[in-house]
């Protein structure tokens, strides 16, 4: 029988497949995918990756992140907010609370004088958008249209 190219290509083609085989099942494959299976599984990490930039655990804790992070809405009054923040984020497993950092924002409150308008500031924060929670921590300062003034560390308002 004569050989034509047909025939040629198409036994280099099941060759390289033969080598491909042989390749994972004489032990050298295995053992490759075996490493990588066992290196994730001594990290305690889902995702293993040789690249060391990668930070998986900021990955999987930070999993919605924002800038210039800003919240505006209503309080069970009717009263207006408008919260900013530097950057906002949300853990996994979390979704009703976002963190703020250098977060500042008015707040318009009703009293018996009338409205009064509050200018917060603080270093961190928290606000549960499901309660209408915010929390502040560090540095904590209060600048209220009515000359009153609150330097605190921590503090919690429901909006």
């Amino acid at each position: 029988m004569k050989q034509n190219s047909r025939n040629f290509i198409i036994i280099s083609k099941h060759k390289r497949l033969t080598r491909l085989w042989q390749f994972f099942f004489t032990g050298w494959g295995l053992v490759m995918v075996a490493v990588l299976v066992a290196a994730s599984l001594f990290t305690k990490q889902i995702l293993w990756t040789p690249i060391k930039a990668v930070n998986m655990r900021d990955i999987a804790t930070n999993q919605i992140k924002m800038t210039n992070a800003n919240f505006v809405g209503v309080d069970k009054n009717g009263n207006p907010f408008d919260i900013k923040a530097k950057t906002g984020y949300q853990k996994f497993g979390q979704t009703d609370i976002v963190y703020l950092e250098s977060p500042n924002g008015v707040i318009t409150r009703s009293t018996d004088k009338g409205k009064i308008v509050d200018k917060i500031s603080a270093n961190r924060g928290q606000f549960n958008h499901k309660e209408k929670v915010l929390t502040l921590y560090k540095n904590v300062r209060i600048n209220s249209s009515d000359g009153n003034k609150i330097l605190t560390d921590e503090m919690v308002i429901k909006l």
